[in-house]
């Protein structure tokens, strides 16, 4: 009688077997997580294209120009045509445009409202947001000085300016990410992305070595279940150590601010990915074919990033896209990690914003009912899936 053990060696021996399943259990998710890091090491976007187009040319257009140039996110580029800016910012050589109209600083003078026109590109989300606030604030900051000059020349009360320029003021205090760093904001959910993709592949991967052909039709072994169970004894660990390493760069390494215990967000990472692996067992069971399997599970989880609702907006969402957000174990465990990492929610709140999982428990049927519509064959439980070549049957394994 073979016991559970024995099918965890099995696992074992068939992962050590396998060069491309030992990589993306070892060292492939270190250095995709390593790379995606570096690439917002910088932590805040720097001299970002900015198209100017002055058809004014006065003293007062060029000190506007000059607030702008002294902005370290702009990196202005000067335009004599309005049609050539316009074209740039479709083509994505600058991402935003400023454009000061002919005869600003005399329409200022003589107490009309000219227009500055401000365009940016919001196809990319966070630099438009970025650019948009910073242009705003640098022609602000150009404009009081000249409004204020001209009401001390109005014979207004020195004392009154402020009041008379701003009569309602506003302070913005940044409760999280206080220095708009895109290494904490932007990294963590790129990361658990990563994460969650890698973890699809290797279970998927595992379970398409279970594939038998038989007289070329495709059947499943009759202790599929038990096999399934050793694999994720083998993989849950070494895909927890991942994401452990993850949070152990983020949040020690790089010394990201975080409120909670970050021992918790292990526990929600294991139910993540047995939710994961439930939704990968159901492709598996419908397509029976392990390049189709990969193919369908990666087209289904690799855009997980635009759906935890980091930038944009989740109540904006299409309706559709919203049903398929929840079909994310990302997008519920997201949820956890700001949680922990910037309310410093406890354990109780955690486990109980992880019954969001309990949609997935519905799964289970699915599975069952597909199982015992598959074709199965009988074999040696405890082959590695090299088997004699002289039978009939083979194993695929992608």
């Amino acid at each position: 009688m073979l016991t559970m053990m024995d099918f965890v060696k099995r696992e074992w021996r068939t992962l050590w077997q396998s060069p491309w399943q030992l990589a993306l259990v070892t060292y492939i998710p270190i250095v995709s997580v390593l790379c995606l890091w570096w690439l917002f090491s910088a932590g805040l976007p720097r001299q970002l294209p900015v198209a100017v187009v002055d058809l004014d040319n006065s003293q007062m257009s060029r000190m506007l120009t000059r607030k702008m140039s002294a902005n370290a996110v702009m990196k202005l580029e000067s335009y004599g045509q309005l049609d050539l800016a316009i074209k740039d910012m479709r083509e994505a050589k600058v991402y935003a445009m400023v454009v000061i109209p002919y005869q600003f600083k005399y329409q200022l003078l003589t107490s009309k409202s000219p227009t500055i026109d401000i365009r940016y590109n919001s196809q990319y989300l966070l630099v438009g947001k970025l650019l948009s606030s910073q242009i705003q604030m640098s022609l602000g900051a150009g404009l009081f000085k000249s409004a204020e000059q001209k009401l001390l020349m109005s014979g207004v009360n020195h004392a009154s300016i402020a009041v008379n320029l701003s009569p309602v003021t506003s302070q913005t205090t940044a409760l999280f990410n206080r220095n708009n760093n895109y290494v904490g904001f932007l990294v963590p959910p790129v990361l658990i992305a990563l994460w969650q993709l890698l973890a699809m592949m290797v279970f998927s991967n595992a379970l398409n070595k279970e594939l038998i052909t038989v007289n070329n039709q495709v059947t499943l072994p009759q202790d599929l279940w038990i096999k399934v169970l050793a694999k994720c004894a083998v993989f849950l660990p070494i895909m927890l150590l991942h994401s452990s390493f993850i949070l152990l760069l983020l949040y020690q390494y790089l010394q990201l601010p975080y409120a909670g215990a970050l021992g918790v967000l292990i526990i929600a990472q294991a139910i993540m990915l047995i939710a994961l692996w439930l939704i990968v067992t159901v492709i598996f069971l419908m397509m029976k074919d392990s390049a189709r399997c990969v193919s369908f599970c990666t087209a289904l989880f690799a855009p997980a990033f635009a759906f935890m609702g980091i930038t944009f907006p989740v109540n904006e969402m299409p309706e559709l896209a919203q049903y398929w957000r929840l079909l994310m174990p990302s997008s519920h465990y997201i949820d956890s990690h700001v949680s922990v990492v910037s309310y410093g929610a406890d354990s109780a709140l955690v486990l109980q914003q992880l019954s969001s999982y309990w949609m997935f428990i519905f799964i289970l049927p699915v599975i069952v009912g597909l199982w015992h519509r598959a074709p199965k064959s009988s074999g040696d439980t405890l082959d590695t899936g090299l088997l004699d070549s002289s039978s009939s049957v083979k194993s695929e394994f992608i």
